[in-house]
């Protein structure tokens, strides 16, 4: 230890250049660029990655993004994608040259594949007439509004490593989700709330469907870009309150001190996730306000409570999150994302997906009205989907009301509004049997590729460098953007 009180780490070497400049001066600096850094405002301070090269190569369409993320595998067969056909062939075995070999799940390889026709009556909508089942009553109302893909297509066939891929671009946990991207990228609007917030559907049956926490992380990015998920009960954020005892003026001080000491140890070690470690505590103390403002909606009127629906008071429910996702949205949030399992539809298909649609319906199609009539949508992006679909093969007995559908990778449909994307659109094609692709392919990548783009981010510049090579969010392999879907 030194005269000055300090632990040498330079081997002695006390007066050297490089100890004045770590120790001293640079002390200084790192001092007080966290101290601007408490008080700047700007875009900038906030994100310093906003200078990356693949940032403002592209006019941005979306300033945010509301991710309805359904996951289980909605079954495009009963609510997007029409065949009326598959009543002709009800009972028959799905031919060899549609299968052509796929892989099926454990659940179904033994079984064979007898056709199960639509449980639903579809209609066309809207004047772009695209086809919506009768489980999604209120979706239709705003069918001109939406932008139907149904032609997505992955390669995983099971829960975890597609909902995985369909959230960080690859299978293989351990990557930065769509959001920590987003976050990553284009930092935030404002210095409150955090630029990705994560909210779980309160099922009223619990579900058995996990949903792990790297859905919404970080990956290899620095950790502040991870999801903080607002809890649907208790304490939105834990944590967050000060304990028994403390003043504001107290904490205050608190933070500032640990600011110091963090600041001296950042300059030592140079760990970027000590600067996280700063930035989130000065996040935390702002999110004491923020936080009980944002979640209390007292201050919402009855015609939104009417307008989302009866489970809209129901703290945590979809139609609850639903409102959240608005006001966050309000308060310039740049990633939302919402969570809604229990799709995984392998038995009781007529009830098991009927209780979701119902759960979901009315909140979605009232999110985009209630976006457009604000004048929000044209900037908000707004994305529903799951990570994969459902097979047209009745798992179980096919003619019974126990028959269900497996999971199916090869094709599926989404929905997307707003932030640039092209209204009352249907875009791609799949077979008479919604199993193969027929035109114009969306892979989970090109997805991607396309929301960046509408978020006015080259997806093919957009890298992050861990452990000496150059990952970006839409792999190695060629994606696209869908420019035949943007306005």
């Amino acid at each position: 230890m030194n005269k000055d009180g300090f632990i040498s780490e330079l081997g002695g070497l006390e007066t050297t250049r490089r100890y004045f400049l770590g120790r001293g001066a640079g002390l200084g600096l790192g001092a007080m660029a966290l101290s601007a850094m408490g008080q700047d405002n700007t875009r900038e301070s906030v994100n310093p990655s906003l200078r990356h090269p693949a940032i403002g190569a592209l006019a941005a369409r979306a300033k945010r993004m509301i991710f309805l993320t359904q996951s289980g595998g909605p079954s495009q067969i009963e609510l997007f994608d029409h065949k009326p056909n598959l009543h002709r062939w009800a009972g028959e075995e799905l031919p060899e040259s549609v299968r052509q070999g796929q892989r099926l799940t454990s659940m179904t390889a033994n079984q064979k594949q007898l056709i199960m026709p639509p449980r639903t009556q579809f209609e066309r909508c809207g004047q772009s007439g695209a086809t919506i089942g009768e489980w999604m009553p209120y979706l239709r109302e705003v069918a001109d509004e939406l932008c139907f893909i149904k032609s997505m297509t992955t390669e995983e066939i099971n829960h975890a490593p597609a909902m995985t891929h369909f959230l960080t671009g690859h299978q293989i946990p351990g990557r930065p989700s769509l959001g920590g991207w987003v976050s990553y990228g284009l930092g935030s609007e404002q210095q409150d709330l955090p630029e990705f917030l994560v909210m779980l559907s309160k099922m009223r049956r619990p579900s058995d469907q996990p949903l792990y926490d790297y859905y919404w992380g970080s990956g290899f990015l620095p950790s502040r870009h991870q999801g903080v998920k607002l809890r649907n009960a208790g304490d939105p954020v834990l944590y967050l309150k000060d304990p028994s005892g403390l003043t504001r003026h107290g904490r205050r001080k608190m933070l500032d001190t640990l600011r110091t000491l963090n600041a001296m140890r950042e300059e030592l070690t140079g760990d970027a996730e000590i600067r996280t470690r700063i930035q989130q505590y000065e996040m935390a103390y702002r999110m004491q306000s923020s936080i009980p403002e944002l979640t209390d909606l007292s201050d919402e009127p009855e015609s939104v409570f009417d307008l989302y629906g009866p489970d809209a008071r129901r703290p945590g429910s979809y139609a609850a999150n639903c409102i959240m996702a608005r006001r966050l949205a309000e308060r310039g949030v740049r990633f939302i994302q919402l969570f809604h399992p229990d799709w995984d539809h392998h038995s009781r298909l007529s009830s098991w997906c009927v209780a979701r649609c119902h759960d979901t319906d009315q909140a979605s199609a009232a999110l985009i009205k209630d976006l457009k009539q604000r004048g929000m949508l044209e900037d908000t992006l707004v994305v529903w989907g799951g990570e994969f679909g459902r097979g047209v093969a009745g798992q179980g007995d096919w003619n019974s009301p126990e028959g269900g559908r497996d999971h199916h990778p090869r094709c599926f449909t989404m929905w997307l509004a707003g932030g640039g994307i092209k209204p009352g659109v249907t875009w791609g094609e799949t077979d008479d049997f919604s199993y193969n692709v027929v035109r114009d392919p969306v892979h989970v990548n090109d997805l991607h590729a396309t929301i960046l783009h509408l978020l006015g981010v080259d997806h093919e510049r957009f890298t992050y460098r861990y452990q000496g090579l150059d990952f970006r969010l839409t792999g190695v392999e060629p994606s696209k953007v869908i420019h035949q879907i943007l306005a």
